[in-house]
């Protein structure tokens, strides 16, 4: 039962919940033990961590919304449970954590929730992501707690530092226009979309702020650009999301034309795209019709990662790989724009959390992040992690958002998830310690 305790305790110390401070304390006793403990511990993290699922789901689609929550958190339980396994010392596992993290970005079921990284967000610290991304900052986490299990409880004084660390000023003398437009996930999945909620939203917000240039919808707001756009925009950009039946596509509108598209790449599993298809579709079509979805087609996914002129355009779960945000500063990138639809999260934490995470694609990226959500949360965050302006969610709004296009790369740009070669050595490592302890082979 303690294993249990521990990993709900775990999941407190991460987004939305402000307790990151304690992650490492936590995490100390969770630095030993086997299976039956990580399995445990899995169970009470993901379970809580998780909640939103079941929440959200089952709002939105009665009872049977639920049932995919289960086997998920049975799943990283077990993953949980084979890490603990495998890691017989506390140094490995700091190790085998991270690179198990990293993993969880890889594939087409990729799914990078849960990282201890994320108990920073709140955190100055956080800027250290601008040199080794995330899961620098779940190695950080993890030594300061294999640290504290050694008993060297000095290492408190730069974990403390790390919450104390003042941050510069950052100016954005651009300003762009965010709407929110709250239009019901379901209608829009259905096809009824609200355009003269974007357009009639659009024409108050460039009344009252007409210095906006850019003006941002978010994802799948509409089926096109509505005629009428042009006249409205008066030579402003609109960079939008368009409710494609193949792509999720992001395109880039000026005086009457597209100036260019994006295509989402990283589709979300059993959401956009249903794997196993051939051998699942009886499932698929079951809760299809219980859901009254219609028959779902798997969206088209783009062939690659490209920005649309200076605009790092990113769709919804996208914002959660680091690689994704990475790859389009590569590629010129000069301001990050997350467009996201996240009403399917209801009334849960889950939109916060989903907030949460994306704010270190900024830190990661030395870029400005402008994200517009259906419901929100829309706002803007500055290349240090910092929410500069915000609306509340769950309402029709607009927002009036500053940031900068800034040039260059950061560390983590150039150089990658060098964290998780490190990890890997530690792991390594950890385990030759453990085979030339004494008695060792006797066992």
């Amino acid at each position: 039962m303690r294993p249990f305790l521990l990993g709900l305790l775990l999941a407190l110390t991460l987004p939305p919940f402000p307790l990151g401070f304690f992650t490492p304390l936590v995490l100390a006793f969770l630095l030993g033990g086997g299976f039956r403990t990580g399995f445990l511990a899995g169970l009470g993290f993901w379970g809580l961590h998780l909640i939103w699922l079941p929440q959200s789901f089952a709002q939105l689609f009665g009872p049977l919304g639920a049932l995919p929550f289960l086997p998920l958190v049975l799943f990283k339980a077990l993953s949980f449970g084979l890490l603990f396994a495998l890691t017989p010392t506390p140094l490995a596992r700091v190790g085998g954590w991270v690179a198990l993290e990293w993993l969880t970005e890889q594939g087409d079921l990729a799914f990078p929730w849960g990282f201890l990284g994320y108990s920073l967000v709140e955190a100055p610290g956080r800027v250290l992501a601008a040199w080794g991304g995330v899961y620098l900052l779940s190695l950080l986490v993890l030594l300061v707690a294999w640290g504290l299990r050694e008993r060297r409880y000095w290492i408190l004084l730069p974990w403390g530092v790390l919450w104390l660390l003042p941050l510069p000023p950052e100016a954005g003398p651009e300003r762009a226009l965010l709407v929110q437009g709250n239009v019901n996930p379901l209608a829009k999945v259905q096809g009824e979309l609200d355009q003269e909620v974007y357009l009639r939203l659009t024409r108050e917000g460039l009344a009252q702020y007409p210095e906006a240039r850019l003006v941002v919808w978010p994802e799948t707001a509409v089926w096109q650009i509505p005629e009428e756009a042009k006249r409205l925009l008066q030579g402003r950009f609109l960079l939008t999301g368009l409710n494609l039946y193949g792509p999720n596509r992001a395109v880039l509108y000026q005086e009457g034309r597209v100036l260019g598209h994006y295509d989402k790449v990283r589709l979300v599993p059993f959401g956009e795209r249903f794997p196993f298809r051939e051998t699942l579709g009886g499932v698929y079509a079951f809760f299809f019709q219980a859901f009254g979805l219609g028959n779902l087609g798997d969206r088209t996914p783009g062939d690659r990662l490209e920005p649309i002129g200076p605009y790092g355009a990113m769709i919804c779960y996208e914002s959660v790989f680091p690689s994704v945000a990475r790859t389009l500063a590569r590629e010129g990138a000069r301001v990050l724009v997350l467009l996201t639809n996240d009403a399917w999260f209801g009334p849960s934490f889950g939109g916060r959390q989903h907030f949460a995470l994306g704010r270190l694609r900024a830190v990661e990226t030395g870029r400005w992040l402008l994200r517009a959500g259906n419901d929100g949360i829309t706002a803007s965050i500055d290349p240090y992690g910092r929410v500069v302006a915000q609306i509340p969610p769950h309402q029709e709004g607009y927002l009036l958002a500053p940031y900068g296009l800034r040039e260059g790369s950061t560390f983590y740009v150039r150089y990658g998830d060098w964290a998780v070669g490190v990890a890997l050595t530690l792991f390594l490592l950890g385990l030759i310690l453990r085979l030339r302890a004494p008695g060792w082979r006797n066992r």
